[in-house]
């Protein structure tokens, strides 16, 4: 589904500040993979996810989306086939507008509440209600009102309701409370599953990054220095996650909010 050839990156090229973030990275995800992705601070996380979704360009190489070569495609076009959740649950949704017209907005029906027909609301009604967090009797609130744990998992809903080729995850349940990003994790678990959708997260809790999905890579220093899946990865634990990082760099894992996690 997704096939990332000999790409590099430097921020700020030709000043004193110049900094290459990634040097020949190639990257391969098939169709249906759900892949949590770990590494400390700087490994190049996030870098790798805005270079998908078309935030950063790259100098050099190539991105084909399902046999699509997206590479210099604007982001606004990558969005209708790549959905994203961030860390900040304030961002992927319309805080002014209700529940109802930004469910409208990701359906694309509009917006308008003149536009959303009675089936429709109906729709957004079950598909709400499968949540479990009240919202099917929110519809008409303005999205700012809700909490975080209830706009991320708006947000969810809202990049998944046209299933999309690709659903980016950067720490999406990193704001929330423990109890509420379980739940949120729960439901990403299982929209993942039912759509059958090809998915990679961010995380920073390591029992979160072997628990989920079926596919773990770690990054560090704007590379991949492990990837495992099936059963090799099925008997892994924390511990044998810091080993690898240990082995793979040269010296251990100095993130404390990977280790506190």
């Amino acid at each position: 589904m997704l096939r990332i050839s000999n790409i590099s990156i430097t921020f700020n090229p030709g000043t004193v500040n110049a900094k290459k973030v990634m040097d020949d990275f190639s990257f391969e995800v098939a169709r249906g993979q759900f892949v949590t992705i770990i590494g400390a601070n700087g490994a190049g996380k996030s870098t790798l996810f805005n270079v998908i979704a078309g935030s950063v360009i790259s100098d050099s190489g190539s991105i084909v989306l399902d046999g699509e070569d997206i590479t210099l495609t604007p982001e606004y076009k990558r969005s209708r086939h790549i959905g994203r959740l961030f860390q900040d649950p304030m961002r992927g949704s319309a805080p002014g507008m209700s529940v109802e017209e930004n469910l409208a907005l990701s359906a694309g029906r509009g917006g308008w509440l003149s536009r959303v027909s009675k089936a429709d609301r109906r729709d957004f009604r079950e598909r709400l209600a499968l949540l479990d967090l009240g919202l099917e009797d929110r519809m008409k609130q303005p999205v700012g009102l809700l909490s975080g744990g209830q706009r991320q998992a708006l947000t969810l809903m809202m990049a998944t309701f046209n299933p999309p080729k690709l659903l980016l995850l950067d720490e999406h349940t990193a704001a929330l409370d423990p109890a509420t990003a379980e739940k949120v994790l729960a439901l990403t678990t299982r929209i993942v599953e039912e759509g059958s959708l090809t998915c990679l997260m961010i995380t920073h809790n390591m029992q979160s990054a072997l628990a989920l999905g079926n596919r773990t890579v770690m990054m560090d220093r704007g590379g991949i220095i492990f990837d495992t899946a099936g059963k090799e990865r099925a008997g892994l634990t924390v511990e044998d996650l810091l080993v690898r990082f240990r082995n793979a760099s040269g010296r251990d894992l100095s993130s404390d909010r990977m280790l506190l996690t």
